[in-house]
């Protein structure tokens, strides 16, 4: 249960914004008569934020109707209601303001109208600009111990997917053809291929389908399959796809004499140990890489033998912001892996920020991916510790 309230934190977050936001419009305010227009504007959010509190995950969303504008009035509530505070931020000022000099009260009014207007066109661009940004991105994995037919070697992450009302089959399939254009010789597909129990698996799939790899297409699960109750159909459907998913489950490809063995485990829960009984999944005399839906599962693979892992789960954060040199998302509340190359001595890891959203249908500092990771040598004395 701990698992589940982490990975729902953003949903959390979202119905706390919503409280605060449904208490102050309900609260009784007094509105000139010539400004009633106003006051129909305020009841209809209060009631755009109560729809949303009421269908968080953690209330009503199994019961809901299936309705892609439904997903979207839950999803946009928490921004709206965002918004709806900074405004409210914004005319307290506007109001202290008319108590002091014209030279302060003219600043501190600009003051507020910034206030209001940022959340505003932040949010805007998350929405409309950043959530749709698909990026191809080169990643050079540094592997110790590469043997020299590994040398170069190119895997494509897909992860994070969450095919639904934010993500459409279009996107989806701008995804695919950017994954191919790699020429990869493996392709991963490292989990949460949707969002919810009803979620549409098969159209997910079935673009996943059109990918090419030379060697194979392997994958994992993600929490949200767990979520769904999807990982055994997804398993079936994908091998009908073409996509090993690999549970608990190790696949040895040859390149040249050297051999790649590709691991893959179900999504690692908080609270229980991590990676139990994957140790039988390492090989002697090859070079052992894990897929992880978790990246939290990095150290205690380490420990085990590998030499690399993928991993997704955590979006780069979502929304992200950088501060004196440092990334603030949620996801820096439950793991210090949250995007991009970690490394031991003995082992790399890599954390994608994915393709999909959740919670809400936004991205800030963080937009979507579709990795291309090439395996090299890791020079030796270089290695350093997380």
């Amino acid at each position: 249960m701990t698992d589940r309230l982490w990975s729902w934190l953003p949903e959390i977050i979202g119905a706390g914004i919503n409280l605060v936001a449904l208490c102050l419009l309900l609260a009784r305010s007094n509105v000139r008569p010539e400004r009633r227009a106003l006051r129909v504007l305020r009841w209809l959010l209060a009631g755009w934020t109560a729809a949303g509190l009421a269908m968080t995950p953690l209330v009503a969303s199994r019961w809901w109707p299936r309705s892609a504008a439904l997903e979207w009035l839950r999803g946009s509530a928490p921004l709206a209601a965002t918004g709806y505070l900074a405004v409210r931020v914004a005319w307290r000022l506007r109001q202290r303001a008319t108590r002091w000099d014209p030279g302060r009260r003219a600043f501190l009014q600009y003051v507020a109208g910034g206030a209001a207007l940022a959340p505003v066109a932040v949010a805007g661009f998350g929405i409309v600009v950043e959530r749709l940004r698909l990026q191809s991105v080169e990643v050079e994995l540094p592997v110790p111990g590469l043997p020299a037919e590994l040398e170069g070697l190119r895997i494509v992450q897909l992860t994070d997917i969450h095919l639904g009302p934010f993500l459409s089959e279009r996107e989806l399939a701008r995804a695919v053809a950017m994954a191919n254009e790699f020429r990869p010789h493996l392709i991963a597909v490292t989990g949460d291929l949707i969002t919810g129990r009803r979620g549409p698996l098969e159209a997910c799939l079935r673009e996943l389908s059109r990918l090419r790899a030379e060697a194979c297409i392997v994958g994992c699960h993600g929490n949200h399959e767990i979520y769904a109750g999807i990982e055994e159909k997804a398993t079936v459907l994908g091998r009908r796809a073409g996509i090993a998913f690999l549970r608990g489950q190790n696949v040895v490809l040859r390149f040249g004499g050297a051999r790649l063995n590709v691991a893959g485990v179900d999504y690692q829960r908080r609270g229980v140990p991590y990676l139990r009984g994957a140790g039988r999944l390492v090989e002697k005399d090859a070079v052992n890489l894990l897929l992880s839906h978790n990246p939290d599962v990095f150290l205690v693979a380490a420990r085990l033998g590998f030499q690399a892992v993928i991993s997704g789960h955590t979006h780069g954060g979502q929304v992200s912001a950088e501060i004196f040199g440092h990334s603030l998302n949620v996801a820096r509340l439950w793991t210090p892996f949250v995007y991009g190359l970690y490394r031991t001595q003995t082992c790399s890891l890599f954390v994608s920020r994915g393709i999909g959203t959740v919670g809400a249908p936004i991205r800030l500092g963080a937009p979507p991916e579709v990795v291309c990771l090439r395996l090299r040598r890791a020079p030796a004395g270089q290695d350093r510790a997380v």
